[in-house]
């Protein structure tokens, strides 16, 4: 077999026909660039919705919560043991939302090889005074450095500095939200009460948005020590124990154990959140079906194209297996027709996908909601062109295989006579 000469026939062919051999090629580049934009506009798009939830969320969550109390004591009585027991209005127990001995908790969690980082947190809930109005809000107290490595807590600080919170005793960081609707400016001192009627004054350093704007409007950030001593507490007092894991992937099996050993309650981020990785995934479906779906309509028309060409060179098949072609041979030549369209044309989409990617990266994208973010957002995955590659190269290649079968199958006796 000779590799030149059959290649030299299929440039022949694909130039006999350069306008059909040209659309084909089009087609091909248009559905690869269509296809590379789509999954990187879609996967940046995904990256920017999950890191909201994400990035300002512990993968595990260690807490207390106060429930009723799962033994009464009619249980405890043997006269009522083999009985069945019907108890309504079940009161909680009389528990505090501190987790004790946190210190060894945290000491224990930084000792794991599969844990990143831990920071610890206080949930407070409390009241904004507004004049004679009181607003519902949720005061967290956050480990200021350890909140900014985990969490890109900075990240969300669309004014002021974070370090403040630190640096400056009473200071609190309000949601943008919040602030709006106290009017309350940087360097204001705002009032708030805790549900105890603990009252305390804080100066206003900062904003905070995270994008999901009934969040801004209650929530708000101070230092551990600040909300420490807004609710009374002694310096040992942490309501919640945020874990961020080396492998998120751990996250439901690591909230599991270490409820049983810390005997404590744990959430990971993935029951707290599967919302979000629901339509994560059915947006990066949508996004690969219409790409492929792309790809495959651009190898039908390869497919037609090369079923014209065979109609068309009839003859031309017929003196080639005359001349000593063999069926494998022709089949050869129309395969390497279409891969040639089939590698061309990808290649000049994935340059097209690459270019109009970085096209819609530089389209500001403006919204309040989103302060940080300037453009619209593109996930640059290599992964994106290489399955781009492979489609191209595979749909082309049976929109070929399939003609060129027939073309090796024509018998030269037939088509000459018929001439």
């Amino acid at each position: 077999m000779n590799f030149k000469l059959i290649a030299s026939v299929s440039a022949s062919l694909l130039m006999a026909r350069w306008k059909q051999t040209l659309v084909a090629a089009i087609g091909v580049t248009f559905s690869i660039t269509m296809f590379i934009t789509l999954l990187s506009f879609m996967a940046g798009l995904n990256t920017l919705l999950d890191g909201l939830i994400g990035n300002r969320t512990a993968h595990i969550r260690l807490y207390n919560e106060i429930q009723p109390t799962k033994v009464q004591p009619v249980y405890l009585s043997d006269k009522y043991k083999n009985h069945y027991n019907f108890i309504s209005s079940v009161k909680p127990k009389n528990e505090r939302l501190q987790i004790y001995s946190n210190g060894a908790v945290m000491d224990a969690l930084k000792k794991d090889e599969r844990v990143l980082g831990v920071a610890p947190k206080i949930i407070a809930q409390v009241f904004y005074n507004v004049g004679a109005i009181d607003l519902t809000g949720v005061i967290n107290g956050v480990d200021v450095e350890e909140e900014s490595r985990l969490f890109s807590f900075k990240d969300y600080v669309t004014s002021g500095n974070v370090i403040d919170l630190r640096n400056i005793p009473n200071s609190i960081i309000l949601g943008k939200g919040a602030a709006e609707k106290m009017l309350a400016n940087l360097g204001d001192v705002i009032q708030v009460t805790t549900p105890k009627g603990e009252r305390m004054q804080l100066k206003v350093v900062g904003y905070f948005q995270s994008g999901i704007q009934e969040i801004d409007k209650v929530q708000s950030y101070t230092s551990i020590i600040t909300a420490q001593k807004l609710l009374g507490e002694s310096n040992s007092y942490i309501t919640d124990i945020q874990v961020k894991l080396k492998d998120i992937l751990l996250a439901p099996s690591l909230a599991k154990e270490y409820a049983k050993l810390f005997d404590i309650e744990a959430v990971d981020i993935q029951s707290a959140n599967s919302q979000f990785e629901t339509g994560s995934s059915i947006r990066t479906l949508i996004s690969y079906a219409v790409g492929i779906t792309l790809l495959i309509v651009a190898g039908f028309g390869i497919y037609n194209i090369l079923n014209m060409m065979i109609y068309e060179k009839m003859d031309t098949i017929a003196i080639l297996k005359a001349t000593g072609f063999s069926g494998k041979d022709v089949n050869r030549i129309f395969i390497t027709i279409a891969l040639t369209i089939g590698v061309f044309g990808g290649m000049l989409g994935l340059l097209f996908g690459f270019g109009l990617s970085s096209l819609i990266d530089q389209v500001p994208f403006n919204t309040a909601a989103l302060p940080t973010i300037k453009t619209y957002p593109i996930d640059y995955n290599l992964k994106f062109y290489l399955i781009g590659t492979v489609f191209s190269i595979v749909t082309t290649y049976f929109a070929g295989f399939f003609p060129s079968r027939k073309a090796s199958k024509i018998d030269p006796v037939i088509i000459i006579r018929g001439k």
